[in-house]
Parts: C-alpha cells; sequence; structure tokens
C-alpha cells in the first residue's frame, strides 16, 4: 500500500498531476461519451480542490498561499491534460501554397 498514493505523494505536482489524470479519465469513462465534453471541466475542478487541500495543510500562516494554490492548481492541469494540445485547432497544420505551382526549392531534390 505505501508503494501506491500517498499523502505526500499527492502534495506533490507530480503525484497531484497524475491522481488528476487518472480520476478525470475515470470519472469521464464512467458519465460515457457526453463525458468527453466535461473531462476538462473535471480535471480544473479535480486539480484545485486537490491545490486547495494541500493548502489548507500547509504550514504558512499568511494568506498569499492561497494565492499559490490557484496557480499550482493550473500547473497540475497542464501537467495532467497536456497544456500543447489547447487548443486542438491550433494543432492542424496548415498547407502552404506556391504561386505558380512551382514547388519551392528547399523541397526539390538535390540529387
Amino acid at each position: 500500500m505505501n508503494d501506491l498514493f500517498t499523502w505526500a505523494a499527492l502534495g506533490s505536482i507530480a503525484g497531484a498531476s497524475a491522481a488528476t489524470l487518472l480520476a478525470t479519465n475515470v470519472i469521464g469513462g464512467l458519465i460515457g461519451p457526453s463525458g468527453d465534453k466535461l473531462r476538462k471541466w473535471i480535471a480544473i475542478a479535480i486539480a484545485l480542490l486537490l491545490s486547495y487541500v494541500t493548502a489548507a495543510f500547509a504550514d504558512d500562516v499568511g494568506g498569499e498561499k492561497w494565492v499559490i494554490a490557484f496557480f499550482n492548481a493550473l500547473v497540475i492541469f497542464s501537467a495532467a491534460l497536456g497544456v500543447n494540445q489547447f487548443p486542438p485547432g491550433n494543432r492542424q497544420a496548415t498547407p502552404t501554397q506556391v504561386a505558380g505551382g512551382r514547388e519551392p526549392r528547399v523541397f526539390r531534390s538535390w540529387v
């Protein structure tokens, strides 16, 4: 049991990100196909929850820990879902056209 998640592991960015990813996929899978649209919202909710629970147990007395907890939640969310995957429209390659129908010199065979 000590090899799986522990409270210390959940308090780390890596552990919280893994827990967020796992919980999001399980909850989304249980909801069904309609859960696919909700996964990012489920993930941000879980990331915020884990971050604020961790902040509540922190020894810091100042109120800035709640602001830092918010930004930590964004890091957890980004690590869990992959910030480089958003937005999906930016992932598509745009074809380039060359005037006159000729291909650019750099793509011609040099042989």
